[in-house]
Protein backbone atom coordinates (compact mmCIF):
# COMPACT_ATOMS: atom_id res chain seq x y z
CA UNK A 1 0.00 0.00 0.00
CA UNK A 2 1.55 3.42 -1.00
CA UNK A 3 1.57 6.37 1.51
CA UNK A 4 0.40 9.24 -0.52
CA UNK A 5 -0.20 12.85 0.64
CA UNK A 6 -3.41 14.13 1.85
CA UNK A 7 -4.82 17.63 1.03
CA UNK A 8 -8.27 19.05 2.67
CA UNK A 9 -11.13 19.29 -0.19
CA UNK A 10 -11.27 23.01 0.93
CA UNK A 11 -7.62 23.19 -0.06
CA UNK A 12 -8.10 21.75 -3.74
CA UNK A 13 -12.15 23.33 -4.22
CA UNK A 14 -13.47 26.28 -3.99
CA UNK A 15 -17.20 25.61 -2.44
CA UNK A 16 -20.26 27.07 -3.39
CA UNK A 17 -23.84 27.79 -1.86
CA UNK A 18 -26.70 27.07 -4.26
CA UNK A 19 -30.66 28.96 -3.97
CA UNK A 20 -33.79 29.09 -5.48
CA UNK A 21 -34.77 32.23 -7.26
CA UNK A 22 -38.38 33.42 -6.09
CA UNK A 23 -40.78 31.10 -7.51
CA UNK A 24 -43.36 33.60 -6.73
CA UNK A 25 -41.52 35.96 -9.72
CA UNK A 26 -42.83 33.89 -12.68
CA UNK A 27 -40.23 35.76 -14.66
CA UNK A 28 -37.14 33.97 -13.16
CA UNK A 29 -38.47 30.58 -14.57
CA UNK A 30 -39.27 28.49 -17.78
CA UNK A 31 -36.37 29.24 -19.69
CA UNK A 32 -33.92 26.52 -20.71
CA UNK A 33 -30.70 27.46 -18.12
CA UNK A 34 -30.52 24.30 -15.84
CA UNK A 35 -31.54 24.50 -12.36
CA UNK A 36 -30.42 21.25 -10.75
CA UNK A 37 -31.88 20.11 -7.81
CA UNK A 38 -31.52 16.56 -5.82
CA UNK A 39 -33.96 14.79 -8.76
CA UNK A 40 -31.85 15.01 -11.05
CA UNK A 41 -28.25 14.13 -9.71
CA UNK A 42 -28.82 10.11 -11.21
CA UNK A 43 -26.10 11.10 -14.26
CA UNK A 44 -22.36 11.61 -13.92
CA UNK A 45 -22.45 13.71 -16.37
CA UNK A 46 -25.07 16.94 -15.81
CA UNK A 47 -26.37 18.38 -19.02
CA UNK A 48 -29.79 18.95 -18.22
CA UNK A 49 -32.40 19.27 -15.58
CA UNK A 50 -36.78 19.20 -15.07
CA UNK A 51 -36.70 23.01 -13.84
CA UNK A 52 -35.24 25.69 -15.73
CA UNK A 53 -34.69 28.96 -15.31
CA UNK A 54 -35.12 32.37 -17.41
CA UNK A 55 -32.43 34.05 -19.18
CA UNK A 56 -33.69 37.35 -16.72
CA UNK A 57 -33.04 35.34 -13.54
CA UNK A 58 -29.38 34.02 -15.08
CA UNK A 59 -28.66 38.37 -16.18
CA UNK A 60 -29.74 39.92 -12.78
CA UNK A 61 -27.96 37.33 -10.49
CA UNK A 62 -30.72 35.54 -9.27
CA UNK A 63 -29.07 32.21 -9.18
CA UNK A 64 -26.10 30.40 -8.09
CA UNK A 65 -24.10 29.12 -11.29
CA UNK A 66 -21.80 26.15 -11.15
CA UNK A 67 -19.16 26.23 -13.69
CA UNK A 68 -18.82 23.91 -16.46
CA UNK A 69 -16.53 21.00 -14.86
CA UNK A 70 -17.41 22.24 -11.55
CA UNK A 71 -18.03 18.92 -8.50
CA UNK A 72 -22.07 18.61 -8.07
CA UNK A 73 -23.01 17.38 -4.34
CA UNK A 74 -26.06 16.91 -2.69
CA UNK A 75 -26.39 17.93 1.03
CA UNK A 76 -29.77 17.79 2.34
CA UNK A 77 -32.05 15.19 0.95
CA UNK A 78 -33.78 12.34 1.81
CA UNK A 79 -31.66 10.39 -0.53
CA UNK A 80 -28.93 10.55 1.51
CA UNK A 81 -30.33 7.72 3.73
CA UNK A 82 -28.74 5.37 1.35
CA UNK A 83 -26.70 7.05 -0.98
CA UNK A 84 -24.17 10.02 -1.92
CA UNK A 85 -24.71 11.43 -4.81
CA UNK A 86 -21.60 13.38 -6.71
CA UNK A 87 -21.65 14.87 -10.47
CA UNK A 88 -19.88 16.93 -13.07
CA UNK A 89 -21.82 19.73 -14.69
CA UNK A 90 -21.17 19.23 -18.47
CA UNK A 91 -22.23 22.41 -19.09
CA UNK A 92 -22.94 25.84 -16.77
CA UNK A 93 -25.44 25.19 -14.82
CA UNK A 94 -27.70 26.85 -11.49
CA UNK A 95 -28.59 24.65 -8.85
CA UNK A 96 -30.63 24.53 -5.41
CA UNK A 97 -30.30 25.14 -1.83
CA UNK A 98 -30.32 21.08 -1.35
CA UNK A 99 -26.34 20.98 -3.62
CA UNK A 100 -22.94 22.23 -2.86
CA UNK A 101 -20.79 22.90 -6.38
CA UNK A 102 -17.14 22.12 -5.84
CA UNK A 103 -14.96 24.12 -8.33
CA UNK A 104 -11.48 22.73 -8.54
CA UNK A 105 -8.52 25.28 -8.20
CA UNK A 106 -6.03 23.44 -7.55
CA UNK A 107 -3.30 22.17 -10.09
CA UNK A 108 -2.30 19.28 -7.66
CA UNK A 109 -5.83 17.40 -9.02
CA UNK A 110 -8.50 17.10 -11.50
CA UNK A 111 -12.38 17.05 -11.52
CA UNK A 112 -12.83 13.53 -12.80
CA UNK A 113 -10.15 12.12 -10.32
CA UNK A 114 -12.42 14.15 -7.06
CA UNK A 115 -15.24 12.99 -9.05
CA UNK A 116 -14.27 9.52 -8.43
CA UNK A 117 -12.12 10.05 -5.08
CA UNK A 118 -15.93 11.41 -3.67
CA UNK A 119 -17.85 8.05 -4.95
CA UNK A 120 -14.86 5.78 -2.93
CA UNK A 121 -15.76 7.78 -0.01
CA UNK A 122 -19.84 7.91 -0.01
CA UNK A 123 -20.03 5.28 3.06
CA UNK A 124 -17.72 7.26 4.86
CA UNK A 125 -19.35 10.28 4.28
CA UNK A 126 -22.79 8.89 4.59
CA UNK A 127 -21.61 6.89 8.19
CA UNK A 128 -19.70 9.70 10.00
CA UNK A 129 -20.37 13.41 8.05
CA UNK A 130 -24.37 13.18 7.81
CA UNK A 131 -27.01 14.29 10.37
CA UNK A 132 -30.64 11.63 10.01
CA UNK A 133 -33.51 13.99 10.37
CA UNK A 134 -37.12 12.03 10.71
CA UNK A 135 -37.33 11.95 6.64
CA UNK A 136 -34.49 14.35 5.23
CA UNK A 137 -31.03 13.99 5.51
CA UNK A 138 -28.22 16.42 5.29
CA UNK A 139 -24.07 16.87 5.37
CA UNK A 140 -22.16 17.80 8.99
CA UNK A 141 -21.40 21.67 7.94
CA UNK A 142 -17.69 21.54 7.25
CA UNK A 143 -17.68 17.99 6.91
CA UNK A 144 -16.73 17.62 3.03
CA UNK A 145 -14.46 21.27 3.39
CA UNK A 146 -12.11 19.10 5.53
CA UNK A 147 -11.87 15.49 3.79
CA UNK A 148 -8.62 14.88 3.22
CA UNK A 149 -7.92 13.19 -0.27
CA UNK A 150 -5.18 11.02 -1.48
CA UNK A 151 -3.10 12.76 -3.57
CA UNK A 152 -0.72 10.73 -5.87
CA UNK A 153 1.26 12.08 -9.16
CA UNK A 154 -1.09 13.54 -11.93
CA UNK A 155 0.40 11.05 -13.54
CA UNK A 156 -1.09 8.20 -11.24
CA UNK A 157 -4.36 10.18 -10.81
CA UNK A 158 -5.07 9.99 -14.28
CA UNK A 159 -4.42 6.32 -14.20
CA UNK A 160 -6.30 5.62 -11.55
CA UNK A 161 -9.50 7.38 -13.02
CA UNK A 162 -8.71 5.31 -16.50
CA UNK A 163 -9.22 1.88 -14.67
CA UNK A 164 -12.30 3.47 -13.11
CA UNK A 165 -13.63 4.76 -16.45
CA UNK A 166 -13.18 1.17 -17.45
CA UNK A 167 -15.03 -0.59 -15.55
CA UNK A 168 -17.47 1.40 -15.23
CA UNK A 169 -18.16 1.48 -18.86
CA UNK A 170 -18.21 -2.36 -18.55
CA UNK A 171 -21.33 -1.81 -15.84
CA UNK A 172 -23.03 0.71 -18.28
CA UNK A 173 -22.28 -1.87 -21.23
CA UNK A 174 -24.11 -4.96 -18.83
CA UNK A 175 -26.73 -2.14 -17.92
CA UNK A 176 -27.36 -1.35 -21.01
CA UNK A 177 -28.03 -5.08 -22.00
CA UNK A 178 -30.23 -5.90 -19.27
CA UNK A 179 -32.54 -2.58 -20.45
CA UNK A 180 -32.68 -4.23 -24.42
CA UNK A 181 -33.58 -7.82 -22.77
CA UNK A 182 -36.31 -6.82 -20.23
CA UNK A 183 -37.88 -5.36 -24.03
CA UNK A 184 -37.55 -8.40 -25.54
CA UNK A 185 -41.08 -10.41 -23.86
CA UNK A 186 -43.07 -7.35 -24.53
CA UNK A 187 -41.86 -7.55 -28.67
CA UNK A 188 -42.34 -11.01 -28.48
CA UNK A 189 -45.97 -10.68 -27.52
CA UNK A 190 -46.50 -8.07 -30.03
CA UNK A 191 -44.87 -10.28 -33.02
CA UNK A 192 -45.82 -14.02 -32.16
CA UNK A 193 -49.47 -12.85 -30.89
CA UNK A 194 -50.45 -10.17 -32.84
CA UNK A 195 -48.16 -9.19 -35.96
CA UNK A 196 -48.58 -12.69 -36.95
CA UNK A 197 -52.27 -13.67 -36.71
CA UNK A 198 -53.95 -13.63 -40.13
CA UNK A 199 -56.99 -12.61 -38.51
CA UNK A 200 -58.03 -10.79 -35.28
CA UNK A 201 -58.15 -13.63 -31.84
CA UNK A 202 -61.53 -14.68 -30.17
CA UNK A 203 -61.63 -12.92 -27.30
CA UNK A 204 -63.45 -14.61 -24.31
CA UNK A 205 -64.51 -13.22 -20.83
CA UNK A 206 -61.67 -14.18 -18.20
CA UNK A 207 -64.03 -16.13 -15.86
CA UNK A 208 -64.83 -18.47 -19.25
CA UNK A 209 -61.43 -19.99 -18.77
CA UNK A 210 -60.49 -19.32 -15.71
CA UNK A 211 -61.11 -19.18 -11.81
CA UNK A 212 -61.36 -15.59 -10.30
CA UNK A 213 -61.22 -16.05 -6.50
CA UNK A 214 -60.38 -13.14 -4.09
CA UNK A 215 -58.33 -13.42 -0.44
CA UNK A 216 -58.97 -13.07 3.24
CA UNK A 217 -59.33 -9.58 5.41
CA UNK A 218 -56.58 -8.58 8.27
CA UNK A 219 -57.78 -8.44 11.50
CA UNK A 220 -61.34 -10.35 11.73
CA UNK A 221 -62.91 -11.40 14.14
CA UNK A 222 -63.74 -15.39 14.54
CA UNK A 223 -66.31 -15.59 16.54
CA UNK A 224 -64.24 -18.58 18.67
CA UNK A 225 -63.58 -20.07 16.01
CA UNK A 226 -59.51 -21.38 16.08
CA UNK A 227 -57.24 -19.71 13.21
CA UNK A 228 -54.40 -20.41 11.74
CA UNK A 229 -51.25 -18.41 11.09
CA UNK A 230 -50.06 -18.75 7.55
CA UNK A 231 -47.70 -16.59 5.42
CA UNK A 232 -49.65 -14.89 2.52
CA UNK A 233 -48.83 -12.23 0.13
CA UNK A 234 -50.29 -8.86 -0.14
CA UNK A 235 -50.25 -5.87 -2.49
CA UNK A 236 -46.42 -5.27 -1.86
CA UNK A 237 -45.79 -8.52 -2.96
CA UNK A 238 -47.38 -8.02 -6.54
CA UNK A 239 -45.60 -6.23 -8.80
CA UNK A 240 -46.38 -5.52 -12.65
CA UNK A 241 -44.44 -8.40 -14.23
CA UNK A 242 -43.15 -10.36 -11.17
CA UNK A 243 -43.82 -11.23 -7.79
CA UNK A 244 -41.53 -9.70 -4.91
CA UNK A 245 -40.99 -12.95 -2.44
CA UNK A 246 -38.47 -10.69 0.08
CA UNK A 247 -40.31 -10.59 2.36
CA UNK A 248 -43.56 -12.59 3.17
CA UNK A 249 -45.79 -11.51 6.39
CA UNK A 250 -48.60 -13.75 8.35
CA UNK A 251 -52.13 -13.40 8.70
CA UNK A 252 -55.01 -15.09 10.58
CA UNK A 253 -57.42 -17.16 8.69
CA UNK A 254 -59.47 -20.53 9.23
CA UNK A 255 -58.36 -23.93 8.23
CA UNK A 256 -61.01 -24.47 5.58
CA UNK A 257 -59.65 -20.66 3.91
CA UNK A 258 -56.42 -21.96 3.93
CA UNK A 259 -56.90 -25.03 1.94
CA UNK A 260 -59.12 -23.48 -0.69
CA UNK A 261 -56.90 -20.13 -1.12
CA UNK A 262 -53.74 -21.83 -0.74
CA UNK A 263 -51.42 -21.08 -3.93
CA UNK A 264 -49.83 -23.02 -6.01
CA UNK A 265 -46.96 -22.84 -8.99
CA UNK A 266 -48.39 -21.37 -12.09
CA UNK A 267 -50.93 -18.74 -10.54
CA UNK A 268 -51.58 -15.65 -11.50
CA UNK A 269 -52.49 -13.12 -8.89
CA UNK A 270 -53.65 -9.19 -8.93
CA UNK A 271 -53.72 -6.24 -7.18
CA UNK A 272 -57.40 -4.66 -7.22
CA UNK A 273 -55.80 -1.10 -7.30
CA UNK A 274 -54.98 2.02 -4.89
CA UNK A 275 -52.71 4.20 -6.54
CA UNK A 276 -53.24 4.21 -10.44
CA UNK A 277 -50.04 2.05 -10.65
CA UNK A 278 -51.26 -1.03 -8.21
CA UNK A 279 -54.54 -0.92 -10.87
CA UNK A 280 -55.09 -4.55 -12.18
CA UNK A 281 -50.90 -5.01 -11.76
CA UNK A 282 -50.41 -8.56 -11.99
CA UNK A 283 -47.78 -11.48 -12.65
CA UNK A 284 -47.64 -15.35 -12.14
CA UNK A 285 -46.33 -17.54 -9.41
CA UNK A 286 -43.36 -19.25 -10.76
CA UNK A 287 -42.00 -21.53 -8.10
CA UNK A 288 -44.27 -23.59 -5.41
CA UNK A 289 -44.13 -22.50 -2.02
CA UNK A 290 -44.93 -23.69 1.58
CA UNK A 291 -48.31 -23.09 2.48
CA UNK A 292 -49.61 -19.61 1.83
CA UNK A 293 -52.22 -17.49 1.00
CA UNK A 294 -53.11 -13.70 0.05
CA UNK A 295 -54.94 -10.88 1.18
CA UNK A 296 -58.23 -9.43 -0.14
CA UNK A 297 -56.92 -6.81 -1.88
CA UNK A 298 -55.27 -9.35 -4.38
CA UNK A 299 -57.33 -11.78 -6.37
CA UNK A 300 -56.08 -15.50 -7.89
CA UNK A 301 -56.33 -15.78 -10.76
CA UNK A 302 -56.54 -20.31 -11.61
CA UNK A 303 -56.45 -20.71 -15.62
CA UNK A 304 -57.81 -23.71 -17.43
CA UNK A 305 -54.28 -24.68 -18.44
CA UNK A 306 -56.20 -26.34 -21.57
CA UNK A 307 -57.34 -23.49 -22.57
CA UNK A 308 -54.93 -20.73 -21.27
CA UNK A 309 -51.85 -20.97 -20.91
CA UNK A 310 -51.12 -18.73 -17.21
CA UNK A 311 -47.62 -17.32 -18.72
CA UNK A 312 -49.26 -16.23 -21.98
CA UNK A 313 -52.00 -14.52 -19.68
CA UNK A 314 -49.81 -12.81 -16.98
CA UNK A 315 -47.84 -11.18 -19.92
CA UNK A 316 -50.97 -10.11 -21.80
CA UNK A 317 -51.88 -8.25 -18.32
CA UNK A 318 -48.98 -6.07 -19.36
CA UNK A 319 -50.05 -5.20 -22.58
CA UNK A 320 -51.74 -1.56 -23.21
CA UNK A 321 -55.19 -3.46 -23.87
CA UNK A 322 -55.26 -5.08 -20.70
CA UNK A 323 -53.81 -1.50 -18.65
CA UNK A 324 -56.84 0.39 -21.26
CA UNK A 325 -59.51 -2.09 -19.90
CA UNK A 326 -58.92 -2.02 -16.30
CA UNK A 327 -58.74 2.14 -16.32
CA UNK A 328 -61.85 2.14 -17.98
CA UNK A 329 -63.50 0.23 -15.76
CA UNK A 330 -62.12 1.07 -12.61
CA UNK A 331 -64.13 2.79 -10.42
CA UNK A 332 -62.17 6.87 -9.51
CA UNK A 333 -60.94 9.28 -7.39
CA UNK A 334 -58.85 11.57 -7.51
CA UNK A 335 -55.49 10.17 -6.98
CA UNK A 336 -57.13 6.28 -6.38
CA UNK A 337 -58.81 3.85 -8.74
CA UNK A 338 -59.95 0.31 -7.73
CA UNK A 339 -61.46 -2.85 -10.23
CA UNK A 340 -63.92 -5.44 -8.35
CA UNK A 341 -63.98 -9.48 -9.22
CA UNK A 342 -67.05 -8.94 -11.27
CA UNK A 343 -64.89 -6.72 -13.89
CA UNK A 344 -61.58 -8.80 -13.29
CA UNK A 345 -64.18 -11.68 -14.28
CA UNK A 346 -65.34 -9.71 -17.62
CA UNK A 347 -61.97 -8.93 -18.53
CA UNK A 348 -61.40 -9.26 -22.14
CA UNK A 349 -58.72 -12.26 -22.63
CA UNK A 350 -57.42 -12.45 -26.93
CA UNK A 351 -57.21 -16.50 -27.30
CA UNK A 352 -54.31 -17.52 -29.72
CA UNK A 353 -54.05 -21.28 -30.41
CA UNK A 354 -52.86 -22.88 -27.21
CA UNK A 355 -50.02 -24.04 -29.39
CA UNK A 356 -48.78 -20.48 -29.90
CA UNK A 357 -49.50 -20.03 -26.48
CA UNK A 358 -47.19 -22.00 -25.55
CA UNK A 359 -44.60 -21.40 -28.01
CA UNK A 360 -44.98 -18.14 -26.84
CA UNK A 361 -44.30 -19.12 -23.17
CA UNK A 362 -41.32 -21.22 -24.21
CA UNK A 363 -39.67 -18.14 -25.68
CA UNK A 364 -40.22 -16.27 -22.42
CA UNK A 365 -38.71 -18.77 -20.36
CA UNK A 366 -35.50 -18.69 -22.45
CA UNK A 367 -35.23 -14.74 -21.86
CA UNK A 368 -36.11 -14.83 -18.28
CA UNK A 369 -33.04 -17.42 -18.23
CA UNK A 370 -30.95 -14.80 -20.08
CA UNK A 371 -32.29 -12.11 -17.16
CA UNK A 372 -31.00 -14.38 -14.55
CA UNK A 373 -27.24 -15.03 -16.30
CA UNK A 374 -27.05 -11.09 -17.10
CA UNK A 375 -28.08 -9.88 -13.38
CA UNK A 376 -25.58 -12.54 -12.02
CA UNK A 377 -22.71 -10.76 -14.65
CA UNK A 378 -23.77 -6.95 -13.30
CA UNK A 379 -23.86 -7.84 -9.93
CA UNK A 380 -20.06 -9.27 -10.66
CA UNK A 381 -19.54 -6.08 -12.53
CA UNK A 382 -20.72 -3.73 -9.19
CA UNK A 383 -18.12 -5.84 -7.34
CA UNK A 384 -15.85 -5.55 -9.72
CA UNK A 385 -15.98 -1.74 -9.18
CA UNK A 386 -16.68 -1.65 -5.79
CA UNK A 387 -13.62 -3.56 -5.30
CA UNK A 388 -11.39 -1.05 -7.84
CA UNK A 389 -12.94 2.01 -6.35
CA UNK A 390 -12.09 0.51 -3.03
CA UNK A 391 -8.25 -0.14 -3.72
CA UNK A 392 -7.72 2.71 -6.21
CA UNK A 393 -7.64 5.54 -3.20
CA UNK A 394 -5.63 3.33 -0.49
CA UNK A 395 -2.47 2.67 -3.65
CA UNK A 396 -3.31 -0.96 -4.14
CA UNK A 397 -4.04 -0.72 -8.02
Amino acid sequence: MKHWPTKLLHELCEFRHGNTPRKAELRNWGGSFPWVSPKDMRAEIILDSQDHLSPEAIANNRAAIAKKNSLLVVVRSGILAHTFPVAIAGRDVAFNQDLKALRVVSSATTPRYLFRFLQASSAQILTYGTKRGATVHSLQSGFLESLPAPMPSLVEQERIVNLLDEADELRKLSAQADRRTNALIPSLFQEMINENAKKPHDRVKLEQVAEVVSGVAKGRKFNGRQPVEVPYLRVANVQAGYLDLSEIKTIQALPEEVEVLALRKGDVLLTEGGDFDKLGRGAMLEQDLPICIYQNHVFRVRVEQSKLNPVYFAKFLLTGEARGYFLGCAKRTTNLASINMTQLRALPVPLPPLPLQKEFAARVSEVQALQVAQAASHRRLDDLFASILDKAFKGSL
